[in-house]
């Protein structure tokens, strides 16, 4: 199942695809690894043993406890997905098992892409001028990827700000054939360009990395 809609999806087209997508679309073990550490990922080698690709960046956005704020405000009003070709519902509240849908347009018709938040992880250490918050999503039925995705902001003990991404991504070819690959290579350009830092990708079924 693949949810097209030619014009821009409107509330109540977004509400039934999500209400249409089910379960995950992907493996229970993988669930939660995004919230875990970089070093630890590396460390263990489980996900390279599974064939993700793993590549860690970050972008530096600022410095001091306001910009933290407005970085976190945008977060939780997806700004991060206020795009001219994509967008998601900014009156999606951010809670755990909130399901939602990222609307893309790719050609002519919009493709709804269903998920659903898994978990959600804010720290603050005053002590240490410290905090973060972020949140974790995973692709459900009828979404063209499988994997989940997260997306924080942090501000270290230097007071610096910076936006971060974590996804993984098994990238079966399973519906949408060349859409499915084209639309790959559009998120990955999307986040070379975002502020955002660490991928996860694999390729199952076609053994071909798209980065």
């Amino acid at each position: 199942m693949v949810f097209f809609c030619w014009n821009r999806p409107s509330l109540e087209v977004q509400k039934d695809c999500v209400n249409k997508s089910g379960s995950f679309n992907y493996d229970t073990k993988y669930r939660g690894a995004t919230a875990k550490p970089l070093s630890s990922l590396q460390q263990k080698g489980e996900l390279a043993k599974d064939g993700f690709f793993v590549n860690h960046s970050r972008v530096l956005v600022g410095s001091g406890h306001p910009t933290y704020e407005k970085a976190k405000n945008a977060l939780q009003s997806w700004r991060h997905f206020a795009l001219n070709w994509a967008f998601v519902n900014p009156k999606t509240p951010i809670q755990t098992e909130t399901k939602f849908c990222v609307c893309v347009k790719q050609f002519l018709p919009w493709m709804l892409m269903p998920l659903q938040v898994s978990y959600i992880t804010e720290v603050s250490d005053r002590k240490k001028h410290k905090a973060s918050f972020g949140f974790g999503s995973g692709t459900l039925q009828g979404h063209l990827l499988a994997g989940e995705e997260r997306f924080s902001v942090e501000m270290d003990e230097n007071d610096q700000v910076w936006n971060l991404l974590r996804l993984k991504d098994p990238f079966t070819y399973r519906e949408g054939g060349g859409v499915r690959g084209t639309f790959c290579l559009r998120i990955l350009h999307w986040m070379i360009r975002s502020t955002y830092s660490w991928k996860l990708l694999k390729s199952e079924q076609s053994n071909l990395l798209c980065v």
